[in-house]
């Protein structure tokens, strides 16, 4: 495809106009700069930018969002916005949350038009990782630790899959949670179980990948073929501790 209509079907962008912002050198391919209208990229596999700006180029999209409290997982506008609308309106077309998160639950979202990636990451056989940062209304104590281990068992007899819980070092009442599924209300449920409260709720990585600590309430970013790759990796839970001991630092602490 040439770069020039490769440029104005996926921006706001009129073919005259990219000739012009390609003649300014407000163009780079792969990084280098280019001028060439007529240059071939491959939407697919080319990274364009376009004043500084990566243009979603490729077949599928796939955003990481910084969900805040009070809006839904879901594509059906009403009076409660959606995780959708967080994207400008050019961009939301097509796109879907892979997975949910509670009206007030906050942290790392995903919003693609990939059906089949939203697939692998929610199939219960691939066991994707997911790390929840927890404020209780009391420390988490070794029989917390223990029952998640062996499988919490909710006030509907429901038996959850093991789960990995630690206190995060150093500050009061807050916990690292590790989950491999996806029941309603789950991480509430679990605590309760063993006779504490949820108090605020965040989740702050999947598989390898963890969300970007610079991603204000509201904000997202284009997610990479590279950073896909990192959601279908199994991280040391040591490491995603310390990783949330800094994100602790940037979240909550600094509001």
């Amino acid at each position: 495809m040439r770069l020039d209509k490769c440029i104005a079907d996926h921006s706001t962008h009129s073919r005259k106009e990219v000739r012009e912002l390609l003649r300014r050198g407000s163009v780079r391919v792969n990084g280098a700069p280019e001028k060439d209208p007529a240059r071939q990229v491959d939407p697919d596999r080319d990274q364009v930018m376009l004043l500084g700006v990566i243009l979603p180029t490729a077949s599928h999209r796939t955003y990481m969002l910084h969900k805040p409290a009070g809006c839904i997982s879901s594509t059906r506008s009403g009076s409660t916005k959606t995780v959708v609308e967080f994207l400008p309106p050019q961009l939301q077309k097509g796109v879907f949350p892979a997975g949910r998160l509670d009206i007030d639950t906050e942290g790392m979202l995903l919003l693609t038009t990939d059906g089949d990636l939203a697939h692998r990451i929610l199939s219960p056989r691939r066991h994707i990782p997911k790390y929840y940062l927890v404020q209780l209304a009391r420390p988490v104590v070794e029989k917390t630790v223990e029952t998640f281990e062996n499988g919490a068992v909710l006030e509907d007899g429901t038996r959850c899959l093991p789960a990995r819980v630690a206190p995060l070092p150093g500050v009061e009442n807050l916990a690292l949670l590790e989950l491999h599924e996806g029941k309603f209300h789950q991480v509430k449920r679990m605590f309760a179980a063993v006779e504490n409260h949820v108090e605020h709720l965040a989740r702050v990585q999947m598989g390898g990948l963890p969300i970007d600590v610079k991603l204000g309430r509201g904000e997202y970013m284009l997610l990479l073929h590279k950073d896909i790759e990192q959601l279908f990796k199994t991280p040391d839970f040591s490491e995603v501790l310390d990783f949330c001991a800094c994100f602790f630092c940037s979240y909550w602490i600094n509001e």
